[in-house]
């Protein structure tokens, strides 16, 4: 699961902290999930974000890992809710018009743009942990401009 920290100040925009969490593949799911729970936990309690963004995904063919991935949203969306946080809940459409200004840019463009915005050396990797940087832009955009976040925009 990817995970960005931004910050904004004014105009400028610096990323704080980003970064993958992993779990071990042949671990049971509970497990697995219990184990992003406590790693996400403990980056909101160290960075205490004002907003959280959490992207709404769509799948089309492969249902396993669509399965997984929307558990692992889950979580996400749980330790939105301990904190006491009604994530903005982007669609990937959204994010790359928010990043790109194009909702149909390519993922490279994306990661190129997010390496941009943020005056970072290089791209950063995995790419979960820059799509997780360019969904956490978008919140900050979604917020700035006073659009309500939770209710399905």
């Amino acid at each position: 699961m990817g995970y960005g920290v931004v910050s904004q100040e004014g105009d400028t925009l610096r990323a704080l902290d980003y970064g993958a969490l992993a779990t071990e593949p042949g671990e049971p799911m509970s497990k697995r999930l219990y184990e992003l729970y406590c790693g996400l936990r403990a980056k909101v309690a160290q960075y205490r974000p004002d907003v959280m963004a959490v992207e709404r995904l769509y799948f089309g063919r492969n249902v396993t890992t669509a399965e997984m991935v929307y558990q692992a949203r889950g979580v996400a969306l749980m330790t939105a809710a301990e904190f006491g946080f009604v994530p903005y809940e982007p669609k990937p459409s959204e994010v790359k018009l928010a990043v790109c200004g194009n909702g149909a840019a390519e993922k490279s463009q994306v990661q190129g743009m997010v390496r941009v915005l943020l005056r970072l050396r290089e791209t950063p990797r995995p790419d979960d942990a820059a799509d997780a940087l360019a969904i956490a832009l978008t919140g900050l955009s979604l917020a700035s401009f006073g659009r309500e976040n939770g209710r399905g925009n």
